[in-house]
């Protein structure tokens, strides 16, 4: 079954906006982590935004100023509002979720964003 669910990507000209939301199942307890990985065409994936139960977060020198990870715990959802869109942004972006005792990681399916010039 799939348990972490990414929606929001598409097309999107240089200087506009997008926000992703992953929505985790109810069935995964106690994440303590959720977070935004991408990955470009021939590039490995990286971290891109994280934000833990705490409401720590912490992002990409690349992105910073322009993203913004948010979570709401209530409805297991994690977003990240994307500003300022260039080109060298485009990527499938995937969700992640990190829970502890016991230590377990989930992974979405991904969802493409395309920045055009």
């Amino acid at each position: 079954q799939v348990q972490l669910v990414e929606s929001g990507g598409g097309l999107v000209q240089a200087g506009g906006s997008l926000k992703l939301s992953c929505t985790a199942s109810d069935s995964i307890f106690r994440i303590t982590v959720m977070d935004w990985y991408r990955q470009a065409p021939g590039k490995q994936r990286d971290m891109v935004a994280t934000i833990t139960s705490g409401i720590y977060t912490n992002y990409a020198d690349s992105v910073k100023g322009r993203f913004t990870i948010s979570r709401d715990s209530a409805k297991n959802t994690v977003y990240l509002q994307m500003s300022s869109l260039k080109p060298e942004d485009t990527a499938v972006y995937y969700c992640h979720a990190h829970t502890t005792y016991p230590t377990r990681d989930y992974w979405g399916q991904g969802t493409q964003v395309t920045v055009s010039s």
